[in-house]
């Protein structure tokens, strides 16, 4: 934190999802973006019994390594219309889920993309950072180091962190 209790992060950091159960995945931290987004595939919405939408989805949470798979479950905040970096527009899902790093935890709303020709799997874009986090694009990785072995089970070999 500095001075003014704000969060400084680097380009790059580590972030847990936890109600996800994904403990860490490398995100980009994109101040360009407003939205944060996760890679997500096998997307599907579920009308639940007490007449909730949720969606499930797959999530490969490291970098070059497809065989780890989080399956995941969230409710469906809505459905909307964005525009890529590409200016191409799509119809994504939208979640409410927490997110934490260093010392910050809240709800943030994630848009499920598919994100599998990206280098990171996830984008924390600034409606995320608001009101209490700064970016420092000359640093990475400023919240700490992940080794990946230490937060899953599966296959990591092989995998750089």
């Amino acid at each position: 934190m500095s001075d003014n209790n704000q969060l400084i992060l680097g380009w790059r950091e580590w972030i847990a999802l936890p109600q996800l159960g994904i403990p860490a995945v490398k995100a980009k931290i994109d101040t360009g973006a407003r939205t944060s987004a996760l890679h997500a595939f096998a997307i599907r919405r579920e009308a639940r019994a007490e007449g909730s939408d949720w969606v499930s989805f797959g999530v490969h949470p490291l970098q070059r390594n497809d065989s780890l798979v989080r399956r995941c479950h969230a409710p469906l905040v809505d459905v909307r219309q964005v525009t890529d970096s590409g200016g191409h527009k799509e119809e994504r899902y939208f979640i409410l889920t927490t997110f934490v790093i260093g010392s910050v935890q809240r709800e943030i709303e994630i848009t499920l993309a598919d994100r599998n020709n990206m280098l990171f799997r996830m984008l924390l874009g600034r409606t995320a950072m608001i009101p209490d986090i700064c970016v420092d694009p000359a640093q990475s990785f400023l919240c700490g180091r992940v080794s990946a072995k230490e937060h899953y089970d599966d296959d990591v070999s092989g995998v750089r962190t």
